[in-house]
């Protein structure tokens, strides 16, 4: 730890924040607010690495993990004090797995607490199909993961742990971007201990779909409309309850999906976009019985959603930034691009970011080459196709939700259409939507690297 002088501060600096309320200072405390927060910074020195990476989601996690197993001097901060909240998404799929076999992982991430998904039910007009979508993948993982994401990033931060050059700090958020000459170096935080700040060769924002650091930086997404949003709640599980990792139900203008979470199932209910104050005009015991109707098996779970505090509405989105860097400073996962939960594979794409971020910088990095803007734009220009076009399918997918299951009305029951029966039928045919959703278009692979000697002791 090296003190360094603050820079200069720039008219276009945020405002500074009262350290207790979080609100914004009045004008007349600004100025002893500044010259505190400088003493305060000076008198505990800036850190300075050579990576800052800012969010611990997967896309974060998984890039200064693989950072740290180049060599590459690497401080991660998030802004919560543990992993334990209420995760839109704990699915991998088999690109997510495959790089983490390629680094030695997959094997011990699967004696965690996870179930394995390879069979999936539809409602036909002859009553319930099962099929086995993955029969036909050739891959060590031909199945989808269903782990707590709370559990795989205690994992992946654990093994990085292991790195004498890597530094975990929980509950830092940052509240301004640190620039020189145009060139970002690194990131002022308020931690449990007061305002830090951290300077650093590189910058990587990865704190998610409402990232910090994109505002910081100034970069607006494009967004692109979407028909869903989703209501979002728990019951209880039972023993006795369907033997299905990963439920999905449909009928009545609705789409649910039951996510086993061992201890409870984590519900998903697609709605029209904005119809919420519509649902719930219609009454808390409507909705009970549209679920039970749609859901049988877990009729009698729904009468435990008593006040509408417990069903928050979850409004989807999908966007994405034109551009994902400026000098110093590079977005990944869904800071860079919004994913809907259709199809659940907004995690394997935010470690796909990491991977390729990890395999165009990681050496230049560790080797103290400079890192050049272009650089930055190769890391998009890789990923930037595979994203549109997924988010293209997801956008189509949630129009045909929208128009063929939501606008249902009634009792009338869903089937789905016969062609789409016929492609279910045919494992060859099968595969190719199985290994689009597994794998994505061009899936990156861990560049064989020089990989450092591990620390005795955790950092």
């Amino acid at each position: 730890m090296r003190a360094n002088p603050r820079p200069a501060a720039r008219p276009s600096a945020p405002p500074f924040f009262d350290r207790f309320v979080d609100r914004p200072l009045t004008q007349e405390l600004a100025v002893s607010t500044s010259a505190q927060l400088r003493e305060e910074i000076e008198a505990k020195g800036a850190e300075e690495t050579t990576c800052c990476v800012v969010g611990g989601g997967p896309a974060g996690a998984m890039l200064a993990l693989l950072l740290a197993r180049q060599g590459v001097e690497v401080t991660l901060l998030e802004a919560h004090r543990d992993f334990e909240r209420d995760f839109r998404g704990d699915t991998l799929h088999a690109s997510a797995m495959e790089i983490l076999d390629e680094i030695g992982l997959a094997d011990r991430l699967l004696k965690l607490r996870h179930a394995k998904v390879r069979h999936f039910t539809v409602p036909t007009k002859g009553g319930q199909f099962t099929f086995d979508l993955f029969s036909g993948l050739k891959t060590r993982f031909p199945y989808i993961v269903v782990m707590a994401q709370s559990r795989f990033l205690e994992f992946i931060t654990e093994e990085a742990k292991r790195y004498s050059n890597f530094r975990l700090v929980m509950g830092a958020r940052v509240e301004e971007l640190l620039e020189e000459d145009g060139v970002v170096r690194g990131v002022r935080y308020r931690g449990q201990d007061g305002w830090r700040e951290v300077r650093a060769t590189l910058t990587v924002g990865a704190d998610g779909r409402f990232s910090k650091v994109r505002r910081l930086a100034g970069f607006d997404p494009v967004k692109i409309s979407s028909p869903i949003d989703v209501l979002w709640f728990r019951i209880s599980r039972r023993e006795s309850d369907p033997k299905e990792a990963l439920a999905a139900r449909v009928g009545s203008g609705m789409f649910l999906v039951l996510i086993d979470r061992f201890d409870y199932w984590q519900v998903g209910c697609t709605i029209i976009k904005g119809g919420y104050k519509d649902v719930r005009a219609s009454g808390l015991e409507r909705l009970r019985r549209s679920l039970a109707r749609v859901a049988p098996e877990w009729a009698d779970r729904f009468d435990e959603l008593k006040e509408w505090k417990q069903i928050p509405v979850l409004s989807v989105e999908i966007s994405r930034l034109k551009r994902w860097h400026k000098p110093g400073l590079l977005l990944i996962g869904d800071a860079a691009h919004v994913m809907s939960p259709l199809g659940g594979v907004g995690i394997n794409y935010a470690i796909q970011d990491a991977v390729v971020a990890s395999n165009v910088l990681g050496k230049k990095l560790a080797t103290g080459t400079p890192i050049q803007e272009r650089d930055l734009a190769e890391v998009q220009r890789r990923r930037e196709l595979p994203i549109r076009v997924i988010q293209t399918f997801q956008s189509l997918g949630q129009r045909g939700v929208a128009r063929g299951v939501l606008s249902s009305e009634g009792e009338r029951a869903f089937a789905v259409p016969r062609l789409v029966l016929l492609l279910l039928k045919s494992p060859r045919l099968l595969t190719i939507p199985a290994r689009f959703l597994s794998f994505g278009l061009r899936p990156p692979h861990v560049e064989a690297g020089k990989e450092i000697v591990l620390s005795t002791q955790p950092c």
